[in-house]
């Protein structure tokens, strides 16, 4: 494949560190001489036809910026044979033969689509949820997981002065990542994910033997997907706080996780992963995933990544306990 112009999109929920992967790609590109648009919006700014040219200085200053500087939009018409058909005539118009997509698991699913339909498409792992397949890790984890082990510690402070538990929501619809290894590193008490429910009655059984045990506080890590999460477990403590011992409060994060400046290992990551998406291209190598597995950048096909999601390893599950006692 002889590519000379391309095109860059983020999609899907934002992550720390999508700026550094649109730098990347911007300025590996420039450096083969090729052009770069910046489609603004996701996969809805891709229909409307809405980019710009994205030159090397174009993206100077953005690597330490969390979010995305060309926008996400969530785009359920992206989904129709007939929309797809339509994109790739606009791109032809516009003469841009390749795509570089920065997202998650619904990001790299329309990906898979559009390389399907004989259209040369990259994509590069970015969620903050790290379930994606073909990828040790994806672009924005590390910021997320910090992001919440830092209001830990920092509840964890007032929790010891008052002798209370905290219950922290985080982030994590279908995959419980953040909080699990969030909660392993700040020592929770007890961590609910999706892939692990903990029943109410179980939290406050665990929490009255950590106070029996001498604990002066504790933290419980929840993550927002879990069907017994903050909800269920606000319910079975009205009324019954004293079961625990100790006094109880609520913290949910909500988006505030996403919203960090991005870490250094996800600037790293979002440079090697950007710059390896335009390798892929030059290589005549296209409808794959770029990752990271084992610190080595891997390519796998977007047709196995499609539609499916990889949990969290509930084998962890079992450390946080022990290492709870």
């Amino acid at each position: 494949m002889s590519v000379k112009r391309i095109a860059v999109l983020t999609s899907g929920g934002d992550a720390p560190g999508m700026n550094a992967a649109i730098r990347a790609v911007a300025r590996a590109a420039t450096a083969r001489e090729w052009e770069v648009f910046g489609v603004r919006n996701g996969y809805a700014g891709l229909l409307a036809d809405a980019m710009d040219p994205l030159a090397a200085r174009d993206v100077g200053g953005i690597i330490q910026r969390g979010g995305t500087v060309l926008g996400s939009a969530r785009s359920p018409e992206f989904r129709e044979r007939a929309a797809r058909d339509r994109v790739r005539a606009q791109l032809a118009a516009r003469g841009v033969e390749a795509l570089v997509v920065i997202g998650g698991n619904g990001s790299q699913s329309g990906s898979a689509a559009l390389a399907k339909e004989g259209f040369a498409v990259v994509g590069v792992a970015s969620t903050i949820d790290n379930d994606l397949h073909g990828t040790d890790v994806s672009i924005g984890a590390d910021t997320a997981i910090n992001v919440t082990l830092e209001a830990i510690d920092r509840l964890r402070t007032t929790a010891s002065s008052h002798r209370r538990v905290f219950i922290l929501e985080t982030m994590g619809r279908d995959c419980g990542y953040i909080a699990l290894m969030s909660g392993i590193g700040g020592g929770a008490e007890v961590i609910a994910i999706p892939e692990s429910e903990v029943p109410p009655a179980e939290v406050a059984a665990r929490l009255r033997a950590a106070h029996e045990r001498g604990k002066t506080h504790a933290m419980v890590v929840v993550a927002e997907g879990a069907k017994q999460g903050v909800h269920a477990m606000v319910e079975y403590f009205e009324g019954r706080q004293q079961e625990t011992g100790f006094g109880l409060r609520i913290t949910r994060l909500g988006h505030v996780v996403r919203g960090g400046v991005p870490s250094s290992a996800d600037r790293v990551l979002a440079s090697r992963l950007g710059a390896a998406a335009v390798a892929c291209l030059e290589d005549g190598v296209s409808g794959v995933l770029v990752g990271e597995v084992r610190g080595a950048i891997v390519r796998t096909p977007l047709a196995e990544i499609a539609g499916r999601t990889r949990p969290a390893d509930t084998a962890l599950i079992e450390l946080a306990r022990v290492l709870a006692t």
